[in-house]
């Protein structure tokens, strides 16, 4: 019989404690971000290592975020970028970018990061004058993930990689539980499962991110 081994806190910390160690900048800007009345909803330290990860992995230059938020997912992956690698992150809040914005300083990522502020399906007109991107990573609204997950595909080279968080929504898309959200990111992730221009894969940690590889 295979060895199983189940999620738990205690599995997390110790991955956390030797693959995903914050430093202390990225520890204040996770910790602040609450103290500042911002959603809690940011990757964790193992997914913002594992999408570090992923940006060497690919050899990622050029980086799309949709969904900033305080920032702490784009300093994971800028801090991963070659010297000449850049990323763009798009965030329709003012409020959250300008934390943000304060965060990429606080960094010393001013020069590797560019921040554009609006609704995502307008920015991504302005993303598209610099494309190709090499990792496009997808973190906002679930029911727009259909729409980013075309355009996507339309600004990757071959073997470029697009990452979708949150593909698990709290472990509810593998129960019965239903809601519009819910319903969202199973068809999403259906939707990507049965995708032939792509290999894709969920990879489990935190709340899920789903991987795929355009062909």
């Amino acid at each position: 019989m295979a060895l199983r081994t189940p999620p738990t806190p205690e599995i997390e910390a110790y991955i956390t404690g030797l693959f995903a160690r914050e430093d202390d900048i990225l520890r204040q800007i996770r910790e602040q971000s609450a103290e500042q009345g911002l959603p809690q909803i940011a990757v964790s330290p193992e997914e913002g290592a594992f999408l570090a990860l992923l940006v060497r992995l690919c050899k990622a230059r050029r980086i799309l975020e949709i969904g900033t938020l305080a920032g702490y997912s784009a300093i994971w992956m800028a801090r991963a970028l070659p010297a000449d690698g850049y990323l763009v992150t798009i965030e329709k809040s003012s409020v959250h970018a300008e934390v943000a914005r304060r965060n990429f300083a606080l960094a010393g990522l001013e020069g590797k990061i560019r921040l554009l502020v609006g609704q995502a399906s307008l920015m991504l007109k302005k993303a598209a004058a610099l494309a190709p991107y090499h990792l496009i990573f997808m973190d906002a609204d679930k029911e727009g993930y259909p729409q980013y997950y075309e355009w996507a595909l339309k600004h990757l080279p071959s073997g470029g990689v697009i990452a979708a968080h949150n593909a698990l929504w709290g472990g509810s898309v593998a129960g019965e539980a239903s809601s519009p959200i819910i319903e969202a990111v199973r068809s999403f992730n259906r939707m990507v499962a049965q995708d032939e221009r792509v290999t894709a894969h969920l990879y489990p940690a935190g709340d899920g991110t789903l991987i795929a590889v355009k062909k």
